[in-house]
C-alpha cells in the first residue's frame, strides 16, 4: 500500500514516463527550498515507501522552476533521512528523535506496525516501579430511595445544574461492563445542554486507611487491609444530583459514635448528604442537611462535619449531638484547622477561630461561639491561611504560629506564646513579594511556602527554629521561586478545581509536594518538591486515559515489624478507575540519589542510587534499526530546564537546633 503524500508535495500530475526512468538517473529534490540530488535506486530502496510512489507515477508530483521535485517539509530533520536511505545507518545531527519518527512515519521508510509496537512496549500496563495499585470501575448502582426533592440554586429547569469544574473529556467506558448501565439508563441532560459523565472519576479524598471516590451522582470507599490490600466496603445510592464536593472521616479520637466513627459526606449546591460507615460494608445515611448557599468546602474536624460558603455561612454538624448548625459570619476566603480549632479567614482582614470539639453555644441565642482571633493590620482580606501548631515545650502548652496570605500579595508570619493567650498573636514576619492575591500558603517545621495567583507562582523560605519554635536568628530566609504552571480552566478558588488542588500534600513535619497536571485531558502528573521546585518524579496512567483527579495520602503502617506510614499518589482516570503511585519510594531515592538524572529517575526508577545507564548500542552508527534508533533518541532527547537539586542537609543531633543551611535561590518555571 502506498504511503500518503507529505502536505503540499502534491500538485499537478508530473510525467509517469519520466518518472519510470531508469535506476541510474539523478534525481532532485526540492525540500523546504534546499536542493538533495542522489539517484533513483538510493530512493526507491526501500518499497511502497512515499518515494517509490512518488517516482513510480502512484503519487502526482509538483516541480520547482528547475524541474526538481518540491516537498513541502523541514528540510533540517528531512537530511538524517536523506543520509539513511544513502548509507543505512543513522546521523541524525542534533535533530530531535521524535521528529525524526514522525517524518519516517510520513515517508514510508519505516513499518508502522513495528513502531507502534514499540511504542507500546515503552509503555507498560503494569506501570513503573512506583505504581503501587489498580482499582477498577465500580458497579453503577441504583437509584436513591425516598429521595429529597431538591431546592434552591442547585436547580435549573427542574434539572441538575452542570458541576463546575474544568474538564470536558467524557469517559472511556470501552468494554467495561461494569459500566455498561449507563448506555440504557442515563442520568438527565443538565441544563447547558452539555452531555454528563457519569464515569468519570471527579473527586478523591482519603483518611487513615479508607479513601473515598465520587463520581458524578455516586461515591464509593474502600478500605486498605494488612494481608488482602484495598476492598470496596461502600457504595453509595444513585443521588438525583451531581457531588461537587467530597469529605471523609475514618477515625475519630475517642469513638464518640461507637462502631458509627467513620462517615463520609457529599456535597452539591447548597446539600449536603452524610452516611455512617461500617467496616462491614454496611453504610447508613445519617441525613440531610441544607446550608441554603452553595457549599464552596467540605471537611470534618474531628466528628464534626463543617460546610463553609465564600458568602460568609459555615454550617456544623456534631456528631454527639447530632445538631446542625449554620450561622452568618463574615464572608469567608479562607480556612484551616489545627486540633479541634477552626480558624477562618475573612474578607475584613480578620481571622475568626472556633472550638468545635467542645462546640460551644451563646446562651443568648444559641449562637456558635465564634471569636475574633486577630485582624490584619492593612485590613487586607486574608485569602490564604495556615496554623502549625508546635510541639508542647512545658506545661503550658503549644505555640500557635500562623501564617496567612492577603488579597494585596503579602505574606504575615503571626505567634502566639502560651503565657500570652489573653493578649492574642503578635505580628512576627511581613513578606511583600507577590504581586497578585496569595491563593495558598502553608507554614511546616522547616519550609514557609507560598502561591500567588500569577500562574502558580510559588515562593519558599527556609524556617529556622530553637527547640522547635520559630525564631528570628537568623530567621526565615529565601530559598526558591518558580511555578506550578497548570493549564486547567478554573472553576473555583485558587485556580484549581476540586479535584485537581495543586497542594502542597504532605505532613507539616516532612517534606511536601506539589502535583501538577500541566495540560487539560493529560495522562501524565509531575510531583514537584514544594521547597524547591524540583521534580520528585512523573507518573503517567498505566491505562493511557486522562486523569481527571488527584489527591496525596499518607496511610498507616502495618503491624508489622519496621513498618512505617507510606505517601502514596491517587489518580482518578476518565474510564473510572483509581491508580495509586508509591511517593514514599519515590522521594527515598531523590534522597538516596541527588546527583542522579532526572531522565533516569522517570525513566527506570528500580535503579536505586545507581549512575546513569550506558548509552545504548542503538545510538550507534550502524547498529540496530531505524526504527529503534530514533526512538532511541526519542527517548533520550534534551530534558526541559528543571530546578537544581539541592544538596543533602546533615543530620542535627539530638536536642540540637534544627538550623538550615542557606541554600542558593532557584528561579525556575516550568
Amino acid at each position: 500500500m502506498a504511503a500518503a503524500a507529505p502536505a503540499g508535495s502534491l500538485g499537478a500530475a508530473g510525467d509517469q514516463g519520466r518518472n519510470r526512468s531508469a535506476p541510474g538517473e539523478v534525481i532532485h529534490l526540492n525540500v523546504g527550498g534546499k536542493r538533495f540530488s542522489t539517484s533513483r535506486q538510493t530512493l526507491t530502496w526501500i518499497p511502497d515507501s512515499f518515494f517509490s510512489s512518488l517516482l513510480s507515477g502512484r503519487i502526482s508530483t509538483l516541480k520547482d522552476e528547475t524541474g526538481a521535485i518540491f516537498i513541502d517539509r523541514d528540510p533540517t530533520v528531512f537530511a538524517p533521512i536523506f543520509n539513511f536511505l544513502r548509507t543505512h545507518e543513522l546521523d541524525p545531527r542534533g535533530v530531535n528523535g521524535s521528529f525524526l519518527v514522525h517524518e519516517a512515519q510520513l515517508y514510508g521508510i519505516t513499518p508502522v506496525r513495528r513502531l507502534q509496537l514499540r511504542e507500546e512496549l515503552d509503555r507498560s500496563s503494569c506501570g513503573n516501579v512506583l505504581f503501587n495499585g489498580y482499582l477498577p470501575p465500580p458497579v453503577f448502582p441504583a437509584k436513591r430511595r425516598n429521595r429529597h426533592s431538591l431546592a434552591g440554586p442547585q436547580l435549573s429547569g427542574g434539572r441538575p445544574a452542570p458541576v463546575r469544574r474544568s474538564h470536558t473529556m467524557p469517559p472511556n467506558l470501552g468494554n467495561a461492563g461494569l459500566l455498561g448501565r449507563l448506555l440504557e439508563d442515563k442520568a438527565p441532560m443538565p441544563s447547558s445542554g452539555s452531555p454528563d459523565e457519569p464515569g468519570m472519576v471527579r473527586l478523591v479524598c482519603g483518611h487513615h486507611n479508607w479513601i473515598a471516590v465520587a463520581y458524578t451522582q455516586f461515591l464509593v470507599c474502600y478500605r486498605l487491609k494488612e494481608t488482602s490490600g484495598w476492598q470496596l466496603v461502600f457504595s453509595s445510592p444513585r443521588l438525583d444530583w451531581p457531588i461537587e464536593r467530597l469529605a471523609l472521616t475514618a477515625r475519630v479520637p475517642g469513638g464518640a459514635l461507637g462502631e458509627h466513627d467513620k462517615m463520609v459526606a457529599a456535597a452539591a449546591g447548597s446539600e449536603i448528604l452524610l452516611w455512617a460507615l461500617q467496616a462491614d460494608g454496611n453504610g447508613s445515611e445519617i441525613g440531610v442537611f441544607q446550608l441554603g448557599v452553595p457549599v464552596e468546602s467540605l471537611f470534618f474536624v474531628g466528628n464534626q462535619l463543617i460546610a463553609t460558603s465564600s458568602t460568609g455561612r459555615i454550617g456544623v454538624w456534631n456528631a454527639v449531638t447530632k445538631h446542625w448548625q449554620v450561622q452568618e459570619v463574615q464572608p469567608i476566603t479562607s480556612y484551616d484547622a489545627a486540633g479541634s480549632f477552626l480558624l477562618l479567614g475573612c474578607n475584613n482582614g480578620a481571622i475568626y477561630y472556633l472550638d468545635v470539639q467542645k462546640f460551644p453555644l451563646r446562651m443568648k441565642d444559641n449562637d456558635l461561639l465564634v471569636s475574633e482571633l486577630y485582624r490584619d493590620p492593612a485590613q487586607d482580606g486574608v485569602t490564604a491561611l495556615s496554623v502549625y501548631l508546635t510541639p508542647k515545650t512545658s506545661d503550658s502548652g503549644n505555640w500557635l504560629e500562623i501564617a496567612y496570605g492577603t488579597s494585596s500579595g503579602g505574606v504575615r508570619v503571626i505567634v502566639q506564646h502560651p503565657e500570652t493567650v489573653g493578649s492574642g498573636p503578635q505580628l512576627f514576619q511581613t513578606f511583600t513579594v507577590h504581586r497578585s492575591p496569595v491563593i495558598k500558603i502553608m507554614l511546616s517545621e522547616k519550609h514557609l511556602i507560598s502561591v500567588c495567583a500569577d500562574n502558580n507562582h510559588v515562593r519558599t523560605w527556609s524556617v529556622t527554629r530553637f527547640r522547635g519554635m520559630i525564631s528570628t536568628q537568623p530567621g526565615s530566609t529565601p530559598l526558591a521561586s518558580f511555578k506550578i504552571l497548570a493549564l486547567e480552566a478554573a472553576d473555583s478558588h485558587g485556580g484549581c478545581s476540586a479535584g485537581n488542588d495543586i497542594g502542597p500534600y504532605g505532613e507539616r513535619d516532612d517534606q511536601q509536594v506539589f502535583i501538577q497536571k500541566v495540560v487539560p485531558n493529560s495522562s501524565q502528573l509531575f510531583v514537584r518538591l514544594s521547597s524547591t521546585g524540583q521534580r520528585v518524579c512523573s507518573v503517567r496512567s498505566v491505562d493511557g486515559s486522562p486523569t481527571t483527579a488527584f489527591t496525596v495520602h499518607e496511610c498507616e503502617g502495618s503491624r508489622r515489624l519496621g513498618s512505617r506510614p507510606r505517601r502514596y499518589l491517587l489518580t482518578g482516570q476518565a474510564n473510572g478507575s483509581l491508580a495509586m503511585w508509591d511517593l514514599t519510594t519515590a522521594m527515598d531515592r531523590l534522597g538516596q540519589a541527588p546527583l542522579q538524572s532526572e531522565a533516569s529517575m522517570d525513566s527506570n526508577p528500580s535503579r536505586r542510587g545507581s549512575l546513569p545507564p550506558p548509552q545504548p548500542e542503538a545510538r550507534r552508527r550502524g547498529t540496530g534499526s531505524f526504527v529503534e534508533r530514533c526512538q532511541e533518541l526519542a527517548r533520550n532527547g534534551p530534558e526541559p530546564r528543571r530546578p537544581p537539586t539541592p544538596a543533602p542537609r546533615p543530620h542535627p543531633g539530638p536536642g540540637a537546633p534544627l538550623l538550615t543551611p542557606k541554600a542558593p535561590l532557584s528561579e525556575t518555571s516550568f
